[in-house]
């Protein structure tokens, strides 16, 4: 049991940071609804994932012409 206590605090302390391990946690967690978030707030955070995405996709593309490109330099050398 204190293996799993220990890796409890681990997993608090990876996703809170030193803060999550002041609180004081006692009892059940609740079960109730989450907190929602402003509209406004979730608005920009999911533009912000969409921005994201668009991003990484541009990437990646750019990766595979890169490597393309290399490929063929490559094979005009030979």
């Amino acid at each position: 049991s204190d293996h799993k206590i220990i890796e409890r605090w681990e997993r608090i302390y990876l996703e809170e940071g030193p803060e999550g391990l002041s609180v004081e946690r006692r009892g059940r967690s609740s079960t109730g609804r989450s907190k929602k978030l402003p509209k406004e707030v979730e608005e920009d955070l999911l533009a912000e994932v969409q921005r994201l995405r668009a991003e990484n996709d541009y990437l990646k593309n750019l990766q595979a012409l890169v490597l393309e490109d290399e490929r063929r330099q490559h094979k005009k050398r030979w």
